[in-house]
């Protein structure tokens, strides 16, 4: 089969050399965003430490063979991975010393997995409630919601406060019910860089004999040392007596290759519900802690050399570099007219919105990717408005002072180009549609009007889709976006 997109077969009749087919990935990655550079600000984590790319490729390389499946033929894998969690449970208040000096957990293949997996913990504890529940803010991460889906867990949804982007921790305490067998909270979250009341929170859990959880996977790893360089970063981790549970990605500002995350356990109670066994079978007894089985090493020994190479000196540094970046980012955000943040920075993100309505964030965010800079818009939900995501890393750091000009003068162009106007026949069409009426074909048209089909990827400017997305309600955007999705992920005949 040839690939429309790349002119080339995965499965050519002869094997192609070593430097061709190199080459040809190469080429494919071209095609990306800049993973290095400062300059995106969503998906990857760069710490512009010269040296460690190639340092994780090599220990990724001689562990990339090495089976997860069974810790005792492998016992490099099993020491590695023992190291990563020590070191997290370090790092957020458990281990040798500590209030909690139980602490176990896990490595995994990234946030969505330690989240999916904290649940199950948690519904799995319960065997006698035959309906469990989750009770998570609004500004929890998207992950929890495939969790429960996944879980078959039913979801209690608290909604944030528009002003402090943070859910009331006794709209929290209330949502618990019989049946509720964890209630999460976000250290920060994800979309507007904010900590929940997680004290407050986990202390209602506990008086209800309910674990919490504490998604600290975006900020697990940098909060420790902000608050070291003089943050106030409010408790959230295992000195808060409630929480049972963490989550911290190592793939984030641990700054190691994709994917890893660890799931920390207050205590080895806490995670026994954790592993899938299975034995009532002719072959191996299966016992997993993970979802997955076999799980390669490379990612895992990435992390490991990753930490030691950094080390607690190295990652404090990089911490203090992250906070200069977000101070000057949301300085420049605040000399605009027209742009507000959305919360004062408070860990590794800038989040802004406009107050202008001349001012369109969509088309903003096109104006900025046009002069190199790489953003996430945000649609609107529930009264809070669109927004600019920023994920602020440590190779951020040299380029603050050429952003604010470019703001600048992407604002001016945006304001000169106009905010998007959709026809009157597609916001017609967007406000009569339901997630039930959308076909393939009726998703493939809108997409060709779009100048999203035909294997060219997307057009450089998003601003039309975004607007027509933020027009729609979530569960037609979601539906949407599986069609779109469904387009794209098929190969060429």
């Amino acid at each position: 089969m040839i690939d429309e997109r790349t002119g080339a077969s995965a499965l050519p009749e002869r094997g192609r050399p070593a430097d061709e087919v190199l080459a040809e990935i190469r080429a494919l990655r071209a095609q990306d965003r800049p993973t290095h550079g400062g300059r995106l600000f969503a998906y990857v984590y760069d710490p512009a430490v010269p040296g460690l790319d190639e340092l994780a490729a090599s220990a990724y390389a001689a562990s990339a063979h090495v089976n997860g499946l069974d810790p005792t033929a492998f016992p490099s894998l099993l020491a590695m991975e023992n190291a990563l969690v020590g070191a997290a449970a370090g790092l957020l208040g458990g281990g040798p010393g500590s209030t909690a000096p139980g602490v176990v957990g896990s490595v995994t293949s990234g946030g969505t997995e330690s989240l999916i997996l904290a649940v199950k913990a948690a519904r799995d504890a319960h065997p006698e409630i035959a309906e469990p529940r989750l009770v998570v803010p609004a500004s929890g991460h998207a992950a929890f919601a495939k969790a429960a889906h996944y879980l078959r867990v039913a979801l209690d949804v608290v909604p944030v406060s528009p002003d402090t982007l943070r859910p009331d921790p006794a709209a929290m305490a209330a949502a618990i019910r019989p049946e509720t067998v964890l209630v999460a909270c976000s250290a920060p979250s994800y979309a507007h860089g904010v900590l929940d009341p997680v004290a407050e929170i986990a202390a209602a859990a506990a008086e209800a004999g309910v674990r919490c959880h504490v998604d600290a996977c975006f900020g697990g790893w940098t909060l420790p040392y902000l608050r070291r360089l003089g943050a106030a970063v409010p408790p959230f981790d295992f000195t808060v007596p409630g929480v049972t549970s963490i989550s911290v990605d190592l793939h984030k500002y641990a700054y190691a290759p994709k994917g890893v995350s660890v799931l920390l356990h207050r205590d080895p109670a806490l995670r026994a519900p954790q592993y899938f066994a299975y034995a009532d079978w002719p072959g191996y007894t299966m016992v997993n802690p993970t979802i997955a089985s076999t799980r390669s090493g490379g990612p895992i020994a990435a992390a490991y050399a990753t930490l030691r190479h950094l080390g607690d000196d190295g990652y404090l540094r990089l911490a203090e570099a992250t906070r200069d970046a977000v101070a000057g980012l949301a300085d420049a955000v605040r000399a605009v007219d027209g742009l507000r943040l959305m919360a004062e920075p408070e860990s590794t993100v800038v989040c802004f919105t406009s107050t202008d309505p001349g001012l369109d964030l969509f088309v903003l965010v096109d104006e900025l990717t046009a002069r190199g800079w790489h953003t996430q818009p945000q649609l609107a939900y529930a009264g809070l408005p669109p927004s600019v995501h920023l994920t602020v890393t440590a190779a951020v750091a040299p380029r603050v002072a050429e952003f604010g000009p470019d703001l600048a003068d992407a604002v001016a162009a945006t304001r000169a180009a106009g905010p998007v106007t959709l026809p009157a026949d597609l916001l017609a069409l967007a406000g009569t549609l339901t997630p039930e009426t959308l076909t393939p074909e009726l998703v493939g048209g809108l997409a060709a009007g779009l100048g999203l089909a035909g294997g060219k990827g997307a057009p450089q400017r998003m601003a039309t889709v975004n607007t027509l997305l933020d027009a729609a309600p979530p569960a037609l955007r979601e539906r949407l976006l599986v069609e779109f999705v469904s387009l794209l992920q098929r190969p060429a005949v």
